[in-house]
């Protein structure tokens, strides 16, 4: 018996999206979605996509992509300044436990557990 599989029609990218943690404003203190992940198959470094749209709307077609590691750095996407300034804001604080979940060292209970607000 010969099964074939089915072609991959989106890029591993958008199938690791899938792979991230949503976290609400509730949760962060910041006023939009961001997610976090694990380093997974990725081949560059911590990074979070963080929803341009603010409240608790996930918008996957509006993104931008902010770079963890040396400093919080905006790498895709258009962020407006104060938003940016925000998130940096929040990376700094949360750093440790960032990078400890995109390292695989902590689950995502432990790092909601860690997580600040701002």
């Amino acid at each position: 018996m010969n099964i074939q599989r089915p072609i991959r029609e989106t890029p591993v990218e958008e199938e690791d999206f899938f792979d991230m943690s949503n976290l609400r404003p509730k949760h962060t203190g910041l006023p939009m979605v961001v997610w976090v992940s694990h380093r997974g198959r990725a081949r560059h470094d911590a990074r979070e996509k963080v929803c341009r749209t603010p409240g608790d709307r996930i918008d996957i077609d509006d993104m931008a992509v902010v770079g963890i590691r040396p400093t919080p750095t905006l790498i895709e996407g258009p962020l407006d300044a104060a938003s940016l300034k925000l998130v940096q804001k929040w990376i700094v604080l949360n750093e440790a436990t960032l990078i400890g979940y995109w390292d695989g060292e902590l689950d995502t209970v432990e790092m909601l557990q860690r997580l600040q607000r701002i």
